[in-house]
């Protein structure tokens, strides 16, 4: 196997409330984790030129590079000793739209988070959700069901005294004890959850479903036209990689493209990696026309390989559930479904610490490991094994 000398890599994160710089930290963390697990050098320069979320990554080994998710180390395939790879990382963040997403205060986010819930309900989203992974229903029920039980309790507690039998004027105590509860009970506990923040990752999904919004459809033809930049860069492979909603955003920007310019991926390798993807978080809603053609697009250019990462153990992504098809392209080619195991690529105890975690889970697929794995989202992007080494994970380690 020839090693990869030279990469560029576009990465889309997932609705999370970091920057661009964040995540970039975020990848600088995890990838001295892998080095240091697998036994390499590694190297985060400075920001390339007047990007800051523009950054080189240097990896170098001894004789043999880290031995592939197969089990087999591969030839550096040249006569120098050892092997050094370089990756131009771009990050492509969204945290603008997370921003604005949560812009206003809590009632007027907790009144469109259930105006959000409603059209995905009206759209199909979530009896798409529970036909093809049950689950993932679930956790789009969860924010809503836990919110509308706080605020009927606040409601009841409000009529209390009504309730029993007391005069009105006792809610000149129980309204205030109720909005008490509300403010200084309920919510601070629905942190916990993240249940706010979950509200706007809905919003998110319905604005990529409908493309209904001006901000967000400019922002996307921005991104698209910095994506179309950095994919001119000479490199030997070409990673797009993606992890959560950042999939569904990877899925119109490089949709986009492919609508302008459908020969922009001649003569290159390229791989669209979408970890834990939520594309069909969107997607099935019956007004996302737009985003199921995308990819189609996708799926059907002969220059992408598309490798769908998966965990059993995730909740929060479409387990076994074949993308493209279910989007409406079943006779185009299917994006090679890779499951993983999230109890293989950490110790016993930090495991047991996150497992009842589900949005630490699902967070993992781009997090660094503890332990060697089949699956590294490091040496995937800036490792000296092609990235379709990982699309034929060894058997024995990885779930039928």
């Amino acid at each position: 196997m020839k090693l990869i000398e030279t990469r560029v890599v576009v990465h889309f994160p997932g609705f999370e409330p970091l920057d661009g710089a964040a995540h970039r930290a975020r990848y600088e963390r995890s990838a001295k984790q892998s080095a240091a697990v697998w036994g390499y050098s590694i190297d985060v320069g400075a920001s390339a030129g007047n990007d800051p979320l523009c950054f080189e990554v240097t990896t170098g080994g001894g004789d043999a590079a880290p031995e592939a998710a197969g089990g087999a180390a591969p030839e550096a395939g040249t006569d120098s000793p050892g092997w050094q790879t370089k990756s131009r990382i771009h990050m492509v963040d969204h945290d603008v739209l997370v921003g604005r997403l949560r812009s206003g205060n809590t009632l007027s986010q907790i009144i469109v988070g259930f105006r959000s819930c409603a059209q995905i309900v009206l759209d199909g989203g979530m009896r798409g959700y529970f036909r093809h992974a049950w689950r993932f229903g679930l956790f789009f029920l969860f924010p809503f069901l836990l919110t509308a039980l706080a605020i009927a309790l606040t409601a009841q507690i409000a009529i209390m005294p009504y309730s029993l039998g007391f005069s009105p004027w006792h809610m000149l105590w129980s309204g205030p004890l109720a909005l008490c509860f509300f403010i200084f009970a309920f919510l601070p506990f629905s942190e916990r959850f993240h249940t706010l923040h979950l509200f706007a990752d809905w919003k998110m999904a319905v604005a990529l479903g409908r493309m209904d919004r001006a901000d967000f459809n400019r922002w996307l033809e921005d991104r698209a036209a910095a994506v179309r930049k950095a994919l001119a860069e000479e490199a030997e492979e070409y990673v797009i990689s993606s992890h959560s909603m950042g999939s569904s955003v990877a899925a119109h920007v490089i949709g986009i493209l492919l609508e302008r310019e459908p020969e922009i991926f001649k003569g290159k390798r390229v791989v669209f990696a979408t970890l834990g993807s939520a594309i069909l978080q969107c997607a099935l809603l019956s007004t996302a026309t737009l985003l199921r053609a995308r990819v189609g697009l996708i799926a059907r250019c002969p220059e992408i390989s598309w490798l769908d990462v998966q965990c059993l153990t995730d909740s929060i992504n479409f387990y076994k559930v074949p993308v493209v098809a279910v989007a409406g392209h079943a006779d185009a080619p299917s994006a090679k479904m890779i499951q993983i195991r999230v109890k293989q690529m950490l110790t016993r105890e930090r495991y047991r610490r996150i497992r009842k975690d589900q949005l630490r889970v699902h967070r993992q697929y781009v997090l660094g490991p503890d332990l060697k794995a089949p699956f590294d989202f490091t040496l995937m992007t800036s490792g000296p094994m092609p990235a379709l080494v990982f699309a034929s994970p060894d058997a024995e380690r990885m779930p039928g």
